[in-house]
């Protein structure tokens, strides 16, 4: 029952470092590509929004997707 709730430190921080990294790059990267408000969009938009979160959420609880490979999977 020990690693129910919490494993170490070392993950963490690595969630809240990797968040916080993370969360500015895809505001970004949404602002440029001009995406719009939830009433204005297509299904197209949706699930692009859709795979983008998920590449977010990968990113941040997967030790094995470094940041810099989320933040490029974000740009295309």
């Amino acid at each position: 029952m020990d690693n129910l709730f919490f494993n170490n430190w070392e993950s963490l921080v690595r969630v809240v470092i990797t968040s916080a990294l993370a969360y500015p790059a895809i505001i970004i990267v949404l602002r440029i590509s001009g995406k719009k408000s939830l009433s204005k969009m297509n299904a197209f938009d949706s699930i692009v929004t859709i795979a983008l979160g998920s590449i977010f959420g990968s990113m941040i609880l997967n030790k094995n997707v470094p940041l810099v490979e989320g933040i490029l999977a974000f740009a295309f």
